[in-house]
């Protein structure tokens, strides 16, 4: 079965256009290096490990452990995006897109992890090595939640704790403040690990409601009406009586550049700002920028533009902003 965007058809790199990117790249001299080093502190381990400890206490926060991995707690529950520890993303150990920096947090430092939210199959989302681990943490496997077709790999890796989602139906698990559900919900995007398996397998965002924190995290997407559509569904439990939109959006701001090759697959900073805005999300992280070099923008550009057009268009710090790699950011609970 292959699986296809809502409002624009994904029409997969040709050899040739693949080709035509790198001799434009190599040409005109980029990505050039980082002007500055990544933005990167020590974890806050102590704070992790007791908040995961905190029951019906914990305060909801992120930390960013890179790229689109993210550590996110509430509810009682610690909770990771897209997990990539790996030296590479890439199927081989010693070719392919290499991290620039360490994650923010490594395997060993995090909390037990009680769940896991993969938005598709591409190396730089989904690590083998990385899930390997988390199957084996102390205290048990997490449950894996992915879009369809992506549990028949992780049951060839022996991990059976997951449940696959197509595009709006969820899931409902129970936390200590509660019931969470988790709704796979549609994105602008496409899947693959190899030339032959191009959309035989889902891709999405995950939209998350729990007691204490309503949560969405984008994945890898292009700007479409997919984000009109999820806040109109959503509206309703999410009016001012009931607390509002999402607490926080995890928002992809990196690997848009060259748009004529970019623009179908991944959002530069603008489309997400206007993500943020269709989602009506009370804050957004930037997520998706500044570990792995993909594109032709270098990698310390997308705060930048994110520091522009927070300038151009009003938005504040508060609403929109980056972390630096192992920086946690706590929110009031719902």
């Amino acid at each position: 079965m292959a699986y296809q965007n809502n409002y624009l058809p994904f029409e997969p790199k040709s050899l040739g256009e693949v080709l035509r990117w790198r001799w434009n790249a190599h040409r005109s001299g980029v990505p050039r290096p980082p002007q500055a080093p990544i933005p990167q502190v020590a974890p806050d381990l102590a704070f992790l490990q007791a908040n995961a400890r905190a029951g019906t206490a914990m305060r909801p926060s992120a930390t960013w452990i890179g790229h689109a991995t993210v550590l996110l707690q509430f509810a009682g529950l610690s909770v990771l995006t897209d997990p990539v520890f790996s030296e590479r993303a890439s199927p081989l150990s010693f070719i392919g897109p290499k991290r620039h920096q360490p994650p923010g947090v490594p395997l060993a430092g995090l909390p037990h992890i009680d769940l896991v939210l993969a938005s598709h199959n591409h190396y730089d989302h989904l690590d083998g090595a990385s899930v390997d681990a988390l199957q084996r943490q102390a205290g048990g496997p997490p449950l894996f939640v992915v879009p369809m077709g992506v549990k028949a790999w992780l049951a060839d890796r022996g991990i059976a704790n997951a449940v696959e989602l197509n595009w709006w139906e969820s899931h409902t698990l129970q936390a200590p403040a509660g019931p969470v559900e988790v709704a796979l919900v549609p994105a602008q995007h496409w899947s693959g690990r190899g030339l032959a398996d191009r959309m035989q397998t889902l891709w999405g965002g995950f939209a998350v409601f729990a007691p204490d924190c309503h949560l969405f995290y984008a994945g890898d997407t292009a700007y479409s009406r997919d984000f009109v559509d999820i806040q109109a569904r959503y509206a309703d439990r999410q009016s001012p009586a009931r607390g509002g939109g999402f607490d926080i959006a995890l928002l992809p701001i990196g690997a848009y550049e060259p748009r004529w090759f970019m623009a179908p697959q991944h959002v530069n900073v603008e489309e997400a700002i206007r993500i943020h805005r269709d989602l009506r999300a009370k804050r957004s992280l930037g997520v998706h920028w500044g570990t792995f070099q993909l594109s032709d923008e270098a990698l310390d550009d997308p705060p930048r533009a994110l520091a522009e057009q927070q300038r151009l268009q009003g938005l504040s710090d508060s609403e929109f902003f980056v972390l630096a790699i192992g920086e946690t950011r706590q929110w009031a609970p719902r």
